[in-house]
């Protein structure tokens, strides 16, 4: 049974063939050729779903289940931003440290060394058997000064509740316990082997 990934992120595909080490795993661009994928939801799971389906109808190949993880941080001093446009927040083909860096410019707008925030991760699952998506979610709170170089994204800013340390300083084997994409492949690997096992009837 082959799962594959409707990502090209190199930290994405890294962290979920981690957490799913015990399936068959492959980055859709192992088996075509990448494309661009319009992500023109509104939500975490619109978007998560969008992927998922572009990537199993692209395959041709029924017998696949796609996994779509479609993520981002939520800053309640930003309202909320940059929310579903976390990867794109500094503009179309901006860096994780040009989207870090107009997070911590903002902060500083306002006056602010810290702010409450979460992130949520929307996996989305599609496959002959059907459509579903499940949720992950990571409460902490972000810095306006980057500290450690462990992981992607805004780890650098975010301390996950109940640590000091950011996530960029955490160990991976500490990241995979607190992560809201764990905590969101934790429930896809639960109906990825529902799928498993009726195909096994």
């Amino acid at each position: 049974m082959k799962v594959v990934l409707a990502t090209s992120n190199k930290g994405k595909v890294r962290e979920i063939i981690e957490l799913l080490h015990d399936r068959e795993v492959f980055p859709y661009t192992d088996l075509i050729e990448g494309f661009d994928i319009i992500e023109d939801g509104d939500t975490f799971k619109e978007n998560a779903l969008i992927k998922a389906r572009a990537v199993y109808h692209a395959l041709g190949d029924s017998e696949a289940i796609v996994i779509a993880d479609d993520s981002g941080i939520s800053i309640d001093a930003l309202d909320g931003a940059p929310g579903i446009f976390s990867a794109r927040f500094a503009g179309e083909g901006a860096s994780d440290k040009d989207n870090l860096f107009k997070v911590v410019d903002l902060l500083k707008e306002k006056g602010l060394t810290t702010s409450p925030a979460h992130y949520t991760a929307a996996i989305a699952i599609v496959s002959k058997e059907g459509e579903s998506c499940v949720h992950g979610w990571m409460y902490g709170e972000v810095l306006v000064e980057p500290r450690g170089e462990n992981g992607f994204g805004y780890d650098p800013i975010f301390t996950p509740d109940g640590y000091e340390q950011t996530l960029g300083e955490l160990e991976s084997s500490v990241k995979r316990g607190l992560s809201h994409r764990s905590k969101g492949l934790n429930l896809a690997k639960i109906l990825i082997d529902q799928i498993k096992f009726l195909r096994s009837k």
